[in-house]
C-alpha cells in the first residue's frame, strides 16, 4: 500500500515581524527528522510542500540530511492546497487590537500568564471562524479551507500501491484532514491542532479510493536525538 507522510513544519517565529520564517530552534527540529530519515534509509518518490516558506524551509533542511542516492528519483511539488488557514485574519476578526502589535503585546502582558491567555483569545476567535455565523467576514470561511484541505489530500490517491509521499504542511491541515478521515466534530479539530508538535510526523495509508490513519502526531525523533525543549507545540 502507500505511504504518506504529513509533516508539521518546524517552529516557526513567533512574535517575529514575519512570522512565515523558521526559528533557529525550527531548523534544528527540521534537521532531526532528517536524521531519523537517514538513519532508517528511508526513500520518498514525491516531496510536497505547502507553498509557504516555512514549508519549504522544512522540507529543504529535513531532506538536506537523507543521502543523495535517496532522492535520486524523488519528484518535488509545490500545492498551496496545503498552506495553512490565515490565522493572522482569525484573530484580527475576533480581536481587532492585534491590528496593533504595540496594543497588542501591551494586551497580552497585563495578563498573569500571557501565553495561556493567548491561547485562550485565539481559541474564541478560532469558534467565531468556525461557527458558521461569520463567514462573510473571512476571505476563506471555514467550510472553504475544510474542503481545499481534502481536496488536496484526494488528490494522492494514486493506483500505485507502493508510492511514498512527504508532505510538508501546517497544524491546521493535518487536524482538518483527521477530521475527515476519522470524523472528529469542529471543536475536535481545535483541540487537535493545538496537541500537535513542531516538526512532527502523522502517517496515512493508501489504498485506491481510500485513506486511514497509521499513526498521529510522533515526534520520538525529537525526544530520542534532539536536547531538552526540542519539543514545541507553537
Amino acid at each position: 500500500m502507500g505511504q504518506i507522510f504529513l509533516v508539521r513544519h518546524g517552529q516557526a517565529s513567533f512574535g517575529a515581524a514575519n512570522y512565515d520564517q523558521l526559528s533557529e530552534l525550527g531548523y534544528e527540529q527540521a534537521r532531526l527528522l532528517g536524521q531519523w530519515y537517514a538513519n532508517s534509509r528511508q526513500s520518498f518518490d514525491k516531496v510536497i510542500n505547502g507553498g509557504m516558506a516555512r514549508h519549504r524551509q522544512t522540507a529543504d533542511t529535513c531532506l538536506a540530511e537523507l543521502p543523495k542516492p535517496l532522492l535520486a528519483d524523488t519528484e518535488w511539488i509545490t500545492d498551496a492546497d496545503f498552506a495553512e488557514f490565515d490565522h493572522h485574519e482569525v484573530l484580527l476578526r475576533h480581536c481587532p487590537e492585534y491590528a496593533d502589535a504595540v496594543a497588542f503585546k501591551a494586551l497580552l502582558a497585563g495578563h498573569v500568564d500571557p501565553p495561556r491567555a493567548l491561547e485562550h483569545l485565539f481559541r474564541a476567535a478560532m469558534q467565531r471562524w468556525m461557527s458558521g455565523w461569520h463567514d462573510s467576514d473571512y476571505a476563506e470561511p471555514w467550510p472553504d479551507f475544510r474542503r481545499r484541505c481534502v481536496r488536496a489530500l484526494e488528490r494522492l490517491d494514486t493506483e500505485d500501491r507502493e508510492q511514498i509521499t512527504i508532505v510538508f504542511t501546517s497544524g491546521g491541515v493535518i487536524a482538518t484532514l483527521m477530521q475527515h478521515l476519522l470524523g472528529l466534530q469542529d471543536y475536535q479539530v481545535m483541540d487537535l491542532s493545538w496537541t500537535l508538535a513542531n516538526g512532527a510526523v502523522t502517517k496515512l495509508l493508501q489504498r485506491p479510493g481510500q485513506f486511514t490513519l497509521g499513526y498521529l502526531n510522533n515526534y520520538a525523533h525529537l525526544e530520542w536525538l534532539g536536547q531538552p525543549g526540542s519539543v514545541t507545540y507553537r
